[in-house]
């Protein structure tokens, strides 16, 4: 019977090999550690245990992460909506708050429609998958986001498509590797709009005309890109003057656009409709909560009405890569307010990011596994949140370190 069941001890094997694992990582000198905010995601945060600090690693790129028009909807969709649909959208109701949303990012991406998830990494988990079969070729650029590269080692498992990745940005590795595959029935890019550890731009009217070439479908991650690129914001597409030309884009609702958690997968209505009957994360997950949905909904509004905004966060990046280059570092060449310098190990990228944040400036070291050995860098990001003086505080905290680390001289 179960109440004269005895009482089973944990597996201590199991939690003995993490432990020896984590003290390794703890050796090697690249063990992260959490640091705790007490205040809104802004420009400046008040941190546990260091007061105030300038945050220069956050995704919060035009500063909506704490504007009052986009908390204040997001209490409103609370009051309406309760916490959640309390199960999968087609089961038990959808909100028509999720509708308005939708409906939002599909005119935002310039698509004719879109299907909103819990995170950016379930819309592309869910797209994949979904949309090829045994027969069927998906090629990604080397450096797309690991949301991606999971993406299509699930759909390869599930449904035996050929894969392939083509060298960064190398429109003649992506053509050659097509042409060998042309018997395909359907062909996939999958390709990010902006690179996150390298802050530069996909080369998407050439992968347009390319996919037009080879009768391929191109889907496109934009989180680094959605609110950011663009005169108003809308993106890769815009930025390179092909706005409603591609065929799918994915992005998040975590970075510019309002910084909460969520994502999207964009294109046509047929897509969002076989999305809603076949996509795993649609059929087997919550929708998202609607205080994130109202919230979301009210970000986009926000920057369609704002280009003053974007405006602030074009100048502002490009003023802060001019000033840390003039100060004598070398931030990899790039028109987005992502701007990594590279360091080369991940123990002195890890030690540089401390260093940081004994200046006052919270800026995040990235190593091996999330970049290649020898490449670690600490990666600078820029909001339009900022102020001109937080920028030269970050540059001087920057020299400072450099100095400190023999960066600089």
């Amino acid at each position: 019977a179960l109440g004269s069941r005895q009482k089973m001890a944990i597996n201590s094997k199991f939690v003995t090999e993490l432990t020896g694992t984590i003290e390794q990582l703890k050796a090697d000198k690249v063990y992260k550690r959490l640091n705790y905010l007490d205040s809104p995601q802004s420009a400046r945060v008040q941190m546990e245990g260091r007061g105030e600090i300038l945050i220069l690693s956050s995704n919060n790129y035009l500063g909506l992460s704490d504007e009052p028009s986009v908390i204040d909807a997001g209490h409103e969709a609370l009051d309406k909506y309760g916490a959640g649909t309390g199960s999968v959208r087609f089961i038990c109701g959808t909100f028509t708050i999720h509708r308005q949303l939708e409906q939002a990012l599909a005119r935002f991406a310039g698509t004719e429609s879109s299907m909103s998830y819990v995170s950016c990494w379930n819309a592309n988990e869910g797209l994949t998958a979904t949309i090829v079969e045994e027969g069927d070729f998906v090629i990604s650029d080397a450096l797309n986001h690991a949301s991606i590269i999971d993406s299509i080692r699930l759909a390869k498992a599930i449904t035996k498509c050929t894969t392939a990745v083509y060298k960064h940005s190398d429109m003649d590795d992506l053509r050659a590797k097509l042409a060998a595959n042309r018997g395909a029935r359907r062909k996939l890019i999958w390709t990010d709009g902006v690179f996150s550890m390298e802050g530069d731009v996909a080369r998407l009217p050439e992968i347009l005309d390319i996919a037009r070439e080879h009768d391929a479908v191109v889907a496109m991650d934009d989180s680094h890109a959605s609110g950011v690129l663009g005169k108003t914001g809308r993106g890769t597409a815009e930025h390179h003057g092909v706005f409603g030309e591609v065929d799918i884009i994915t992005s998040t609702l975590g970075k510019a656009l309002g910084g909460a958690a969520g994502g999207f997968t964009a294109g046509s209505a047929a897509l969002t409709d076989y999305l809603t009957q076949r996509s795993r994360p649609q059929l087997f997950s919550n929708a998202l909560p609607p205080t994130v949905a109202g919230s979301s909904l009210a970000a986009v509004r926000f920057i369609e009405t704002h280009p003053e905004r974007v405006t602030r966060l074009h100048e502002n990046a490009r003023y802060f890569r001019s000033a840390i280059t003039e100060a004598g570092l070398k931030p990899l060449e790039g028109d987005t307010p992502i701007v990594p310098i590279i360091v080369g190990e991940t123990s002195l990228a890890i030690q540089i990011s401390d260093m940081m944040l004994d200046e006052g400036v919270f800026v995040t070291g990235f190593g091996y596994p999330v970049v290649p050995q020898g490449h670690a860098r600490i990666r600078c990001q820029v909001s339009a949140a900022h102020t001109r003086a937080d920028l030269d505080f970050a540059v001087e905290s920057c020299k400072k370190v450099g100095r400190k680390v023999g960066l600089l001289r």
